[in-house]
């Protein structure tokens, strides 16, 4: 997912999408694990998509607290 489909969601739906990559990463590491057949550029792509949500999450936190400030 690129970062443009992350900005315009609500902190919810984030965290809905972050509980979902994170279902996605568990999977694809036992699949690794068990030596299925796993294709290695989903867990780096995973990992990434982690890190982009729990970063706009992080922005719309620090926005939310220096509103009420």
């Amino acid at each position: 997912m690129k970062k443009n489909e992350f900005k315009n969601r609500t902190a919810p739906e984030l965290q809905q999408e972050l509980t979902e990559l994170l279902k996605e990463q568990f999977k694809l590491r036992m699949q690794r694990g068990s030596k299925q057949s796993v294709r290695t550029h989903l867990i780096r792509e995973v990992r990434r998509n982690i890190a982009r949500v729990k970063t706009f999450l992080s922005k719309k936190e620090n926005m939310r607290k220096e509103e009420h400030e």
